[in-house]
C-alpha cells in the first residue's frame, strides 16, 4: 500500500517545501533538495535562518510565503525534529498543501494523524531522494 502511495506523490506532485533546509551543502536537507531539484522537481527551501539556500529565496516559514508561492506548495518535506513537527503541519494544512513527507529517522504519530485527518497523505521515516532513485534510477 505504501509502495503505491509513494509513487502516487512522485509522480503527481511537483511543488516541495523543504521545512529546516540547511545552507550547508553537506547536509542531508541540501543534498535531498539538490537532487529533487535535478529530477525536476521546484523546491521551495524553508529556514528561518537562511535567506537564500541553492541559489532559491528561502522563507522563514510556510505561512510567510507570499499567497501566489504558498498556493504552489504540493508536498512539504520536513527535516526537522519530531517535537518540531506539528507546528509544520498546522501550517502545511493552512495553506492547502497534499503531502506531508517526513524525512528518515522523524515520525510523529500526532502530527501524523493530525495531517490525515485533514486529508493530507503523510509519509513518515523515509527519505524522499532514496524512495525516488529506487524507482526511478
Amino acid at each position: 500500500m505504501q509502495r503505491t502511495v509513494i509513487e502516487h506523490i512522485l509522480t503527481s506532485f511537483r511543488h516541495i517545501a523543504v521545512a529546516g533546509i540547511s545552507a550547508k551543502p553537506d547536509r542531508p536537507s541540501y543534498q535531498v533538495a539538490r537532487y529533487m531539484m535535478e529530477q525536476g522537481y521546484t523546491i521551495y527551501p524553508v529556514n528561518p535562518n537562511s535567506k537564500e539556500v541553492l541559489g532559491l529565496r528561502c522563507y522563514p516559514s510556510l505561512l510567510l510565503m507570499p499567497p501566489e508561492i504558498r498556493g504552489k506548495i504540493e508536498i512539504v518535506n520536513i527535516f526537522r525534529k519530531a517535537e518540531d513537527v506539528p507546528p509544520i503541519v498546522d501550517e502545511a494544512i493552512s495553506i492547502g498543501a497534499k503531502v506531508i513527507w517526513m524525512q528518515s529517522g522523524i515520525s510523529n504519530m500526532e502530527a501524523a494523524g493530525k495531517a490525515r485527518e485533514a486529508g493530507l497523505l503523510v509519509i513518515e521515516n523515509r527519505c524522499i531522494a532514496v524512495e525516488h532513485q529506487s524507482r526511478y534510477h
